[in-house]
């Protein structure tokens, strides 16, 4: 995060009169969070990093926009890039342990972290009216404040592909996100278990549904409830959620038909299920011998969450039990059942490195499970490289590809888009801006 802060504090300094930023708000933790703003134009496109905490490409992107635009004018002209450094940085911070490298699966796993899903700043399980969350109040106000033609979140997958969704149609947009895949060797996700039931627009992008109210394990796995996605809609903003993979898997973009896809979504159905059992029971022995840890229940937020979760997914997956009145599963390629494989060992191999955590931090009192833990960790993850064949990405061509997807999506929504946009921010000045690290 302090690096994060001192590049864009560095950028403004080198280019006062074209880039500045401002706070926005402050974190639950004290973390200023900062908005990098850089050109002229009437019209405003808002760019939000770091929305979930365990996917950092987002930070690095925006850097790279910004470049992007001091070095192209016409990029400036007509737009003012907003681009909101780090939504969630407390959490961001809590996933250091694997940022410096090197670039595991086991070292991610062991040092994840991710809010429970009432922590994450994107959603509004209450409506925008009663958000809590000091952070997604910043993003609701910018929002307010900016009424942009265009708003872009910035999502990494840690194991998959990558793809879009959209909260309305950019004609044009799947292409692009195939030219750029193609050039940076990134495999499309053509059917992520995110979007299983969303209309598709082509390869790789889908469109999001409106809200509507549903319970947890339906919000966190449909995006049923609002969000700061859909905030805007009022005024026009087209909204496009970017994900970018950190480690890739070719089959993702698969689109053959296995010979027996049910037979695949019952393995992977009773997989997810023996997994939630065996850490449910690892759970209930590490919990009783917390009390020792003052942080505990930030990691056991999203533990509940998804030992909630993957039961119900297992049950929506399987031939065998979902029926009548439910939703039929869509067409089942190699893409989809392979995103559904990863989706299910994912829950459990996040579920696992926060139990892990917790285990550390009680100390003698839960050391009894903790060669357990790693064990399953080491296992799934040798899954998730041998039998998947997961291989990481450098962070480079992560951020390349996330710019390049970004600024399409800003030129084909810049089409139609009426200039309609403005800021309250006061007239840009040379004065020097406050660097992150050191405020």
């Amino acid at each position: 995060m302090d690096e994060l802060g001192a590049h864009a504090a560095a950028l403004v300094a080198r280019r006062p009169g074209d880039a500045r930023l401002r706070r926005i708000g402050t974190s639950r933790g004290g973390t200023p969070l900062w908005l990098l703003s850089v050109g002229h134009g009437d019209r405003h496109a808002l760019v939000v990093a770091g929305p979930h905490a365990n996917e950092p490409v987002g930070g690095v992107t925006v850097l790279r926009l910004a470049e992007r635009v001091l070095a192209d004018p016409r990029l400036g002209a007509g737009t003012t890039w907003n681009l909101l450094l780090c939504l969630d940085p407390d959490g961001a911070r809590r996933n250091e342990g694997w940022l410096s490298g090197p670039y595991t699966l086991g070292r991610y796993f062991r040092n994840f972290f991710r809010p429970g899903f009432l922590e994450q700043p994107e959603w509004l399980p209450d409506g925008a009216e009663r958000a809590a969350l000091p952070e997604t109040r910043a993003l609701l106000a910018l929002q307010d404040e900016l009424r942009p033609f265009f708003q872009c979140s910035l999502h990494g997958v840690d194991v998959g592909g990558g793809f879009v969704e959209l909260t309305r149609d950019l004609p044009g947009m799947a292409q692009r996100v195939a030219q750029s895949a193609a050039r940076l060797g990134i495999p499309r996700e053509l059917g992520p278990y995110d979007t299983l039931y969303w209309p598709t627009l082509g390869p790789a992008v889908y469109r999001i549904p409106p809200p509507r109210r549903g319970d947890l394990a339906a919000a966190i796995t449909e995006a049923a409830v609002e969000s700061t996605w859909f905030h805007p809609h009022r005024y026009g903003t087209v909204t496009a959620v970017v994900e970018a993979p950190m480690w890739g898997v070719r089959a993702v973009e698969d689109a053959s038909r296995p010979p027996d896809p049910e037979s695949v979504l019952r393995a992977v159905s009773a997989t997810l299920r023996h997994d939630t059992r065996l850490l449910a029971g690892l759970l209930d022995r590490i919990r009783p011998r917390l009390a020792v840890v003052p942080d505990a229940a930030r990691l056991l937020a999203p533990v509940d969450d998804y030992l909630l979760v993957g039961p119900g997914l297992a049950d929506s997956w399987d031939p065998d039990v979902y029926g009548a009145g439910q939703r039929p599963l869509p067409p089942l390629d190699t893409a989809r059942l392979t995103a559904l494989g990863i989706s299910g060992r994912r829950v459990a191999l996040r579920t696992a490195g926060l139990l892990q955590q917790l285990a550390r931090a009680a100390g003698r009192e839960a050391a009894g499970v903790l060669p357990e833990l790693d064990r399953l960790i080491d296992d799934w993850c040798a899954d998730y490289r041998d039998g998947y064949g997961a291989r990481w990405i450098p962070v480079a061509r992560q951020a390349e590809y996330q710019a390049r997807v970004v600024l399409a999506a800003v030129e084909l929504a810049g089409r139609e888009a009426p200039v309609r946009s403005h800021s309250g921010e006061s007239g840009w000045g040379p004065e020097a801006a406050v660097p992150m690290h050191t405020e």
